[in-house]
């Protein structure tokens, strides 16, 4: 009999930046960078997250990612905890909420390479995140991935207490 050996799931970390507008919370949402992306916008959008390596802990990445995908430092203030979800792929997502503000138009994500047109042997640099925005909680929640709507709800428990 073989014994099937399950590699552990991939695991992120991220933050789920919130502010309030007009009496009502808002959180701040990026839009995958890439060929893949660019046509699909509902259910396309994510909080700012990234792959945990072995030497880190969720936390650091999830400041790690904000950076890295916004081009600005996290807040310093209190993140409270969101939990984790697991997303249709398997993989494992932890959140922190912030609460923070930053303009959407001022965000400077890093870039990755890969190669496209596909089979043409050319590569090409594409931004993690090609856009940032602000959203209400019900827009959140068509905008995010499915995976991750979760994060707005728990927020929005966390924010009526």
């Amino acid at each position: 009999m073989r014994r099937s050996r399950s590699r552990p799931a991939a695991q992120s970390a991220g933050l789920l930046l919130h502010r309030v507008r007009e009496g009502k919370p808002e959180v701040l949402l990026v839009h995958p960078g890439g060929p893949f992306w660019k046509k699909r916008d509902e259910g396309a959008w994510s909080i700012p997250k990234g792959e945990i390596e072995p030497d880190e802990t969720p936390i650091e990445v999830a400041r790690r990612e904000f950076r890295e995908e916004l081009g600005i430092d996290a807040p310093d203030g209190e993140l409270i905890p969101l939990g984790s979800v697991r997303q249709a792929g398997g993989k494992i997502v932890h959140a922190w909420a912030a609460r923070g503000d930053l303009d959407p138009g001022s965000i400077s994500s890093m870039t990755f390479e890969m190669e496209w047109p596909p089979r043409s042997g050319r590569k090409q640099p594409f931004p993690e995140v090609d856009r940032a925005g602000w959203f209400d909680l019900e827009q959140a929640r068509r905008m995010l991935v499915e995976g991750q709507r979760t994060f707005v709800d728990r927020l929005e428990e966390t924010l009526g207490r």
